[in-house]
C-alpha cells in the first residue's frame, strides 16, 4: 500500500509483507461497480447512516413505523401537561378575586400595619406626607407577582411540560428548533407586553408591574422612573429574562455561532456550506481542510464510476490517518498522482473476486440477517437488518449451533469476508482458521494461505511467532500442547520448555524445529550431549544450569517432558514434514515453504487463512488451533497498531483453555476480537463454560441447540422483570330474591353461572430466553443473538432471521 510512511513497519522482517496466496483477479484494472444492487457508488456513498442501537444495519436505516408511533406524545403526557395548566388557571382566577382562604396572611405578616385599614385583610391606606402615598398598593402588586411566579414554577415542575417541550421543540433540527422557540417567545411577550402588540386586548401578566412596584418600595418613591434610561433598562431586563429560557430551548447561541462562522468562511473565499451539509461524494472533510483540488478529483472519480466502495472507504480512512498524523500534504500529493488507486493495499487488490454478503465499508458492518418482528423485540429492531461490525466484534463473538444450522454459511463466512474487505481499506487484519475446503473465501481473497500438511503450500506457520524471548515462546507452545490437559499445567509445561528453548537458541541462534524439540523433551542423551558441548564456554554457564535442571527433572516420574513429547509427536508426522520450522532441514524436501508469523498482523493489514488438516489429524488440528489462538492473543498486545485485528475460528472444538479465556476478555481494550464457532458447548471443558460466556460480549445460539446448551445461554443472559396478569373468575351469589331470579334466568339462557373477574397484575422475574425456548421455539434458519459494544452499549438477546 502506498501509505506515504503513515503505515511503515516498526520492525525489520525478512518478509515483512507476504504476497497474496494467489494473483488478484484484476489488481490494476478499473474496479467493479459497487456491491449494492441497483445503486451507483455515488448513491451508496451519500446514503444516510444514522447512529442506531447495536446490531442494527445502519445503511439507509429508517425508523420502523411501529417505532415511529412510539415516538409520538403519549396521551398521559398530554394530560400531564393540560391538567396542571387548568388547575393553575383556576387557582389564579380565585387569587385575582381574593377567594382563597388566608390569601393575605403572609402579606400582613411581612408588612407594617399602618399600610392597611384596620379590620380589613388587605385594604391599602393612604399615608399622608410621604413620597409613596400608597405602599400597600405596591405591596399587593409585588405579592401577586411572587404568587404568579410560584404558580408557574409549580405547574412546570408537577406537569409534563419539559417532556412536551423536548418532543415539540428541542428534538427538531435547526433552524426549525430556533423558529419554534422564537414563536413561543413572541406569544409569551404578547402576554407580558400586550400594549406592544396591536390588536391584543388581554391584560398583562404580573411580570413588569410587580418589578416596578418592588423598586418603588425599595427606593421609597417614584423618582427613579423620571429618567427614561432607567425605565428603558428595566424593560430591556424584563425582555431578556423572558427570552433567556426560549434561547436555551431553541439553541439560538449555537445557531448564531454556526451562521457567523459560515459568513466568515464566505468572506475568506472558502466554501460557505458547513461540512455536515455536503454529501459525501464531495469529500467535505478534504474541503474543510482546504484540499479542494484533491476533493474535486475524487468527486470526479466517484461520479465517473472509477471508484468502488473499497476505494472510498480506503481513501476516507487514509485521510483520517493523515490528518491525525499531520501529513496532509503527502496524502494530497498521493491522491493527485494516483486518483482512485491511491493508498492501495500491498496486494494491489481493490476488491474481492466475489461477495456472498452485503457490506457497508464506511461503517464496517456486514449484514447477517433481519431482526424478527416478535413480541419481545424492541420497536427500533423490528423488521430491520441485523449486522455485525468492529464495535461489536471487539468484544468477541461465540456462535453455537449443530451441524447444518448455518454457522459457517450464514455467520462465519460473512464475518470473514467483511474483515478481508476491511483489510483492503487498511482498517483490519484478519486470520481465518478453518478445515481444508471450508468455504470461507477464495485463495485470492487472502494474502497468506497456510495449508498445513499440504506439500504445495507456499507458506509455513512459525510455531514461535517470530519471538526472541524463550519464555514467551515456551508459554505459547505450552498453551498449545498442554492447555487442554488436566495432568500437566501450562505453567509447568512452559517451565520445562523454557529450560530447553533458551539453551538451544543460545547455542544455535534460533529455536529448534519441532522434531528436534521433541527429542530434547524425550531427554535423548545424544541430542542433550551435543547441545551441552556447544554451551561449554564459560559465557553460557547460566544456560548450562538450565539444561542440567531439565536433565534432573526428566528423571522424576511426574516430569511433563514425556507428555509434551507425545503431544509434539502429533505434529512430527510425515504428513507435516517441512512445516513448523522444519523447512530446510535435511530430508524435509520443503525448501520452498516460507515461514509466516502472526506477528506481522501488528504491522500490516494482512488477510491470512490457515487450513487445518481434517482427515486423520483431528487432534493435531485442535493443537494447531490452540497455538494460533495463543499467538494471536499474544501479538495483538503490542502497541502502535491503529487497525482492528480479528481471529475467526470456524471450529473451536478443543481450542478454548483457561489462559485463552483470560486473554480473550482483555482483547476489547486492545482493538481486537475473536469469533469462535462451536457445534455444542460440550466441546469446551465444563469448568470453562461460565468463564467463556462471561469473557465474550456477543453470544449467538442457532436453531437446534440442545436444552443443555440452552441452559448455558439462559444463565448468561439472565432474567428480566415482566408484568403478568392473573384473571380469576368467581361465582356471584345473590342475596335478594329479585337478583337471584335474574341470575337464574341468565343461567337458563346462557347455560353459565353469573361470575365476576378478579384481575391481579404482578411484576415477576423471568428468564429472557429459557433453555426450552432456545431448544424448541427458535425456527430453522433463525438464531438468538445478544450484542455488546466495546464502549459498553448492548442489545438484549433477540431473535434474528439469518435468511432475511
Amino acid at each position: 500500500m502506498d501509505r506515504d510512511g503513515t503505515q511503515d513497519a516498526r520492525g525489520t522482517h525478512a518478509n515483512p509483507v507476504p504476497r497474496p496466496a494467489g494473483p488478484p483477479d484484476v489488481p490494476h484494472a478499473p474496479p467493479r461497480p459497487a456491491h449494492t444492487p441497483g445503486a451507483s457508488v455515488a448513491d451508496w456513498l451519500d446514503e444516510a447512516r444514522p447512529e442506531t442501537e447495536p446490531g442494527i444495519w445502519r445503511f439507509g436505516y429508517r425508523m420502523p413505523k411501529a417505532a415511529s408511533k412510539a415516538e409520538r406524545l403519549n396521551p398521559l403526557t398530554v394530560a400531564g401537561m393540560l391538567i396542571p395548566f387548568v388547575v393553575a388557571l383556576v387557582v389564579w382566577s380565585f387569587w385575582r378575586r381574593g377567594a382563597l382562604p388566608y390569601q393575605f396572611t403572609l402579606l400582613r405578616l411581612f408588612t407594617p400595619d399602618d399600610w392597611w385599614w384596620g379590620g380589613t385583610m388587605a385594604s391599602p391606606k393612604r399615608l399622608e406626607g410621604q413620597s409613596l402615598e400608597y405602599p400597600g398598593v405596591e405591596a399587593l402588586e409585588v405579592y401577586s407577582g411572587l404568587f404568579f411566579a410560584v404558580l408557574v414554577y409549580t405547574m412546570g415542575r408537577l406537569g409534563s411540560w419539559p417532556a412536551v417541550v423536548r418532543h415539540l421543540v428541542t428534538r427538531k433540527p435547526q433552524p426549525a428548533r430556533a423558529l419554534l422557540a422564537a414563536l413561543g417567545a413572541l406569544i409569551t411577550l404578547s402576554f407580558v407586553f400586550p400594549d406592544a402588540f396591536p390588536g391584543v386586548g388581554w391584560d398583562a401578566l404580573p411580570v413588569v408591574n410587580p418589578l416596578f412596584s418592588l423598586i418603588a418600595l425599595l427606593t421609597g418613591g417614584y423618582g427613579v422612573y423620571t429618567s427614561p434610561w432607567a425605565t428603558d433598562t428595566l424593560y430591556a431586563l424584563v425582555t431578556a429574562l423572558v427570552l433567556w429560557p426560549f434561547a436555551r430551548i431553541g439553541g439560538w447561541w449555537s445557531l448564531a455561532r454556526t451562521r457567523l462562522e459560515a459568513r466568515r468562511r464566505a468572506r475568506q473565499g472558502q466554501h460557505p456550506a458547513p461540512v455536515t451539509d455536503q454529501p459525501r461524494t464531495r469529500w467535505p472533510g478534504l474541503r474543510e481542510a482546504g484540499q479542494h483540488q484533491a476533493a474535486d478529483l475524487l468527486t470526479a472519480e466517484v461520479l465517473a464510476g472509477r471508484m468502488n466502495d473499497v476505494d472510498c472507504a480506503r481513501i476516507e480512512r487514509g485521510w483520517k490517518r493523515a490528518r491525525g498524523q499531520g501529513r496532509l500534504a503527502a496524502f494530497t500529493d498521493t491522491v493527485l498522482r494516483q486518483g482512485a488507486a491511491a493508498l492501495t493495499h500491498p496486494s494491489g487488490a481493490r476488491d474481492l473476486a466475489g461477495r456472498t454478503a452485503r457490506h457497508d465499508l464506511l461503517t464496517g458492518q456486514v449484514r447477517i440477517g433481519q431482526w424478527a418482528t416478535a413480541e419481545r423485540t424492541p420497536r427500533a429492531y423490528r423488521g430491520v437488518g441485523a449486522a455485525l461490525g468492529p464495535e461489536t466484534l471487539a468484544t468477541s463473538l461465540l456462535v453455537v449451533g449443530p451441524s447444518g444450522a448455518g454457522k459457517t454459511r450464514q455467520v462465519i463466512a460473512p464475518v470473514a469476508e467483511s474483515l478481508t474487505l476491511q483489510a483492503l481499506t487498511g482498517g483490519c487484519a484478519v486470520v481465518a482458521v478453518c478445515g481444508a475446503g471450508t468455504p470461507i473465501g477464495a485463495d485470492s481473497s487472502y494474502d497468506v494461505v497456510v495449508r498445513v500438511g499440504d506439500p504445495g503450500s507456499v507458506h509455513d506457520l512459525d510455531p514461535y511467532a517470530e519471538t526472541d524471548d524463550p519464555d514467551e515462546a515456551a508459554a505459547l507452545l505450552a498453551e498449545a500442547l498442554a492447555g487442554d490437559l488436566d495432568t500437566v499445567s501450562p505453567e509447568r509445561a512452559a517451565r520445562a520448555l523454557a529450560q530447553l528453548l533458551g539453551p538451544y537458541r543460545t547455542a544455535y541462534g534460533h529455536f529448534p524445529p519441532l522434531p528436534v524439540l521433541r527429542e530434547l523433551l524425550e531427554a535423548d542423551p545424544a541430542v542433550l550431549a551435543g547441545l551441552r558441548e556447544r554451551l561449554a564456554d564459560e559465557r553460557f554457564g547460566g544456560m548450562r544450569r538450565e539444561l542440567d535442571a531439565r536433565a534432573r527433572q526428566s528423571a522424576h516420574p511426574g516430569d511433563p517432558g514425556p507428555v509434551l513429547a507425545d503431544r509434539l509427536a502429533l505434529l512430527d508426522r510425515p504428513a507435516f514434514a517441512g512445516f513448523f520450522g522444519s523447512a530446510g532441514e535435511p530430508g524435509s524436501g520443503a525448501d520452498a515453504i516460507r515461514p509466516f508469523s502472526l506477528r506481522a498482523l501488528v504491522h500490516h493489514p494482512l488477510r491470512v487463512r490457515i487450513d487445518l488438516p481434517e482427515r486423520g489429524h483431528a487432534e493435531a488440528s485442535r493443537l494447531i488451533a490452540r497455538l494460533v489462538l495463543a499467538q494471536f492473543t499474544a501479538v495483538v498486545r503490542e502497541g502502535g497498531r491503529d487497525h482492528f485485528a480479528g481471529l475467526v475460528v470456524d471450529d473451536a472444538t478443543g481450542t478454548v483453555t483457561p489462559e485463552s479465556v483470560r486473554r480473550i476478555q482483555r482483547l476489547r481494550s486492545q482493538n481486537a476480537g475473536v469469533v469462535l464457532a462451536l457445534r455444542t458447548v460440550s466441546d469446551v471443558p465444563e469448568a470453562l463454560h461460565g468463564p467463556l460466556f462471561g469473557a465474550v460480549g456477543c453470544r449467538m445460539a442457532l436453531s437446534g441447540v440442545t436444552t443443555w446448551d440452552g441452559s448455558r445461554f439462559a444463565e448468561a443472559w439472565g432474567t428480566e422483570w415482566v408484568e403478568t396478569k392473573d384473571v380469576a373468575q368467581h361465582t356471584v351469589f345473590a342475596d335478594q330474591p329479585m337478583t337471584r331470579a335474574m341470575h337464574a334466568l341468565r343461567k337458563l339462557v346462557t347455560g353459565k353461572a353469573v361470575t365476576t373477574e378478579a384481575v391481579t397484575v404482578r411484576q415477576v422475574e423471568r428468564e429472557r430466553w429459557s433453555a426450552s425456548e432456545l431448544a424448541h421455539a427458535v425456527p430453522p434458519g433463525h438464531a438468538v443473538l445478544s450484542l455488546t459494544g466495546a464502549k459498553g452499549e448492548h442489545a438484549p438477546p433477540l431473535l434474528v432471521d439469518l435468511r432475511g
